[in-house]
Parts: structure tokens; sequence; C-alpha cells
């Protein structure tokens, strides 16, 4: 049986949601991101983007390209309502559906050509979403998800783009490799300058040679170029919380210990929000005293996955429910209300510095162990977490 793969994108999707309450952003240069003049771009209209406005940009270079553009910080509580109402009415009609972002989705609709036609159930599910939410969105359908995401990104906005499987080569072959998911600035870089900067030559290069090139990605984007992709459709579970205990050998009273250890623990929870993609709004502390009295406290805050941030809220927290002058045997840090986004979504009001500094940090992380960078409070005690973290569905 053939595979059947749809990508949808709801286009514009922050701009999009902040036009549904608002009529009078329509059909005006709109741009969503931090409103201090070092803050970056986290959206922008197509009107914006006709004058170079692109995301993750430097709001001060913005504003150069489109000093008549509307600036304004973004609802991050809104935009995850809406993006679970979509959800919701994509999961009541498809079969098999992975929830890729806050605004991305792939679903698996293979075998349903027998009884709807693959094409016509894809169109008129997006008919019904922007029915039911208001929201515009594009798709495409090919035969796995590379296809149907560069298929997606060519149709935009408010495309309708089947690609069928002898079609595939004949579509991806003029397009630049700057289309192919997760090949980054730097090997762009790196192949333009060989003469590499078409898919069609990409999918020409011998595999090997381009294995030597750039590391094991290089078996990755070459199949891509090709148009194999064999990552199957995960279906989508919506993750509730993350957290993690520790218990200490001896019951404490150094509340100075006890800050350095909390610092250590939020550390390595943020970094996991930003390897998987999450945006948490809640925040939990929870204490057990010596004499096995448990007390908790939780509080909201703006969508973020960031240390800086998370670390004074959930000290502030801390100093709120720690109000017994009695040693504690368990301390525990939680964060819920999650929704999918990254630090670049999440940074309004941060700086390109800052955002540099994360992807950064985060790239050694990954490379060398969570240990290879840490700060200096989280470092002076290490927090021995790993076998009680606890994640919950």
């Amino acid at each position: 049986m053939e595979r059947k793969i749809v990508h949808m994108d709801l286009d514009t999707f922050f701009v999009s949601c902040e036009r549904l309450t608002n009529s009078q952003l329509n059909a005006i240069p709109l741009i969503i991101g931090g409103t201090s003049g070092r803050g970056v771009v986290s959206s922008c209209s197509y009107e914006a983007r006709k004058f170079g406005v692109r995301s993750a940009m430097p709001m001060v270079m913005a504003m150069r390209l489109c000093p008549q553009a509307k600036v304004i910080k973004g609802d991050m509580e809104l935009y995850s309502k809406l993006s679970h109402q979509v959800t919701e009415v994509i999961q009541s009609k498809a079969p098999i559906v992975e929830k890729a972002s806050i605004d991305e989705f792939y679903l698996d609709v293979s075998g349903m050509d027998k009884f709807f036609g693959c094409y016509k159930f894809t169109k008129e599910l997006v008919e019904l979403i922007t029915k039911e939410t208001g929201l515009p969105i594009s798709f495409a359908l090919s035969v796995n998800k590379t296809v149907s995401k560069i298929g997606t990104g060519e149709s935009k906005p408010i495309g309708r783009l089947e690609i069928k499987e002898d079609n595939v080569r004949p579509f991806l072959n003029p397009l630049s490799i700057q289309k192919i998911p997760m090949l980054g600035d730097v090997t762009f870089q790196l192949l333009s300058r060989i003469g590499i900067r078409t898919i069609e030559t990409l999918s020409e290069m011998p595999v090997q040679v381009l294995q030597q090139m750039i590391g094991k990605n290089g078996i990755d984007i070459w199949k891509k170029a090709n148009g194999i992709d064999n990552n199957p459709v995960e279906p989508y579970s919506e993750r509730k919380s993350i957290s993690t205990e520790h218990t200490f050998e001896q019951d404490t009273i150094d509340i100075p210990k006890l800050k350095l250890l909390i610092v250590g623990m939020i550390e390595k929870l943020a970094f996991q929000l930003r390897s998987e993609e999450w945006l948490t709004s809640t925040i939990s502390v929870k204490i057990r005293y010596s004499n096995f009295d448990t007390e908790q406290k939780q509080s909201k805050i703006a969508y973020t996955s960031c240390d800086h941030v998370l670390i004074p809220k959930v000290t502030e927290l801390f100093d709120k429910l720690y109000n017994r002058r009695m040693r504690l045997r368990l301390i525990g840090v939680r964060f819920s209300g999650l929704v999918r986004g990254t630090y670049q979504i999440d940074l309004f009001d941060d700086t390109t510095e800052m955002m540099s500094l994360y992807q950064a940090i985060d790239k050694m992380k990954n490379k060398f162990g969570f240990d290879s960078v840490m700060r200096c409070a989280g470092a002076s005690i290490k927090p021995k977490i790993d076998k009680k973290n606890n994640y919950k569905k």
C-alpha cells in the first residue's frame, strides 16, 4: 500500500491568532515579538515579509526594513488555546496524527483512497478547521513527511498541494537545498562553496562523499534530497508535566545549599524542555519535612523554557513555601501547563545575544553531556536527579 502522508501548517499562526481577536490588524504589516529595542521577531505577517522581515530577526533590523509595521508582544496563552482547538478538530477526523509543533501537524491517511480519496479528505478537513477556528491553514499530501513538509512550504499561503510518487523528483529537483528540513545555514554555506545549490545536484552527489564532508547527517540529507524518508507519523499524546525530586541522605535546614540544589534541578529540567521543544506556564515546588509533613505551592507564569526566567520564579516560590524552621528530607520541582514551542518563540522580551547564548549552551550540552556547561550555582552541588525524574503523560 502506497504511503499517504499529509503535512499541515497554520499560516503565520501567531499573526492569524491576533487578527482573530482584533480585525484592525488585518491587511497591515504586523510583527509579533520583543517590544524592546533589543528584542527579536517571533512571527510576522506576509505584508511585513514583503519588506524582508523574517522570524528570529533583531527587532531593530525589522523596524528599519518596515518602519510602518505594527509591533505587538504576543499572547502565548491565546496561541496555545487555539492550537489545542485545531488539534481537537484534526484528531476527531484523522486516523493517525502527530503534532510536530504548536502550529504543525503530520497525518498518516494511507489507505483512505479506498473510501474517500486522500486529497479530498484532507481538503475537507482543512476547510473544517478554518470553519471551526477561523484560522488559515496550508497542506501538502505526498509519500512521506519530508516531501510533504517541503510541499507545504512551497504552497503557502493557504496552499493545497498533492505530490504523487512519480512526481516527487521533478518537484524536488529545481528547489534550493535550503528547502530541505534540518539543513542549517552552516551546511548550506559549505555545500554552496562547492557549487551544490539545488536539490537535484545534491541528490546526484555520492553519499559517501557527503558523509565525509558533514558527518553522519550527510546520509539523512542525501536521502531527503532523493525523496526518501521512512520515518513514521508518531501518534500525538500531550505531555502534562515534567518534574524531579531529591531526597536527602540526611535531613537538612541549610537554606543556601537548598537553593543551590534548586538551581541545578531547574537547569536540568529547563534543558529538557528546550530539547523536547516544550514551554511551561505553571511551576510547582514540593517539600517534605523531617516529620513527613508534605506541602506544595504552585504559580502561573508566562510561557518559557529559560533558566534565567525560571530560577528566580521557582526560588521565590520556595521562599513562600518554606516557612517553618524544620529540617527537610525532600524537595521537588515540577513544570506543567506545557505547550509545544521553543525559546525562540518564547523570548518576546529577550535579546538576540540571549538567544544565541542558549543555542550555544544547548549545543555543547548535547555534544558533550549536560554537565559540560552549568551555572556556577548549579555546578557547586550537582543534584542526583537522573534516577528520580518523573515524566507524566
